[in-house]
């Protein structure tokens, strides 16, 4: 079974846990936490997955760094070592988010810009992209690359939108080039 299912059905086991306790999200915020350290801290992730640290080292490992969790949390993270899943972490706990936003009607996008937006700017951004997306809101990450030179990238799930002068002028070059 490919890891992309596996990971689906643990995030599904979490959403209906989730949905059952009426926690959805506290449970959600935690999850990013949890997220945000296993894509951050190399050395934590790769000391979970390490086949010669007994499992036992690694749930206490887990007790230690996320012992401010609520307990389905971390009974999670453990079931994963049990059941050498820890490397899928991150894509269950991105699968459950999605999930979740679903449910609620909300969408993450990330954009990316020559310099920093304005509140004015982003506010309009999210409800121009709620209004296309049909989404009740937009959760906005947004990024500063110089090197776009102009416009917005906007990235939506797998749905890209590149309205940058860099993605323009290389759709151009690609043309020109096809042409001759």
């Amino acid at each position: 079974m490919s890891e992309a299912v596996v990971a689906q059905r643990y995030a599904e086991a979490l959403f209906q846990l989730g949905t059952e306790k009426a926690n959805l999200d506290q449970l959600a915020e935690e999850l990013r936490v949890v997220r945000d350290v296993f894509v951050n801290n190399d050395e934590f992730f790769t000391f979970l997955k390490h086949p010669r640290i007994t499992n036992e080292k690694k749930k206490q490992l887990l007790e230690e760094a996320f012992q401010s969790l609520q307990v389905d949390v971390l009974h999670t993270l453990k079931l994963l070592v049990d059941r050498q899943r820890v490397n899928i972490t991150p894509s269950i706990i991105d699968h459950f988010i999605d999930k979740v936003n679903d449910v609620k009607g909300i969408a993450e996008a990330s954009v990316t810009s020559v310099r920093e937006l304005t509140e004015n700017e982003k506010e309009e951004l999210k409800q121009g992209l709620a209004k296309s997306f049909d989404k009740k809101t937009i959760q906005l990450k947004t990024a500063v690359d110089p090197s776009i030179l102009g416009g917005l990238r906007i990235r939506i799930g797998n749905t890209i939108h590149d309205g940058t002068i860099k993605g323009k002028l290389a759709r151009l070059e690609r043309k020109l080039v096809s042409a001759n």
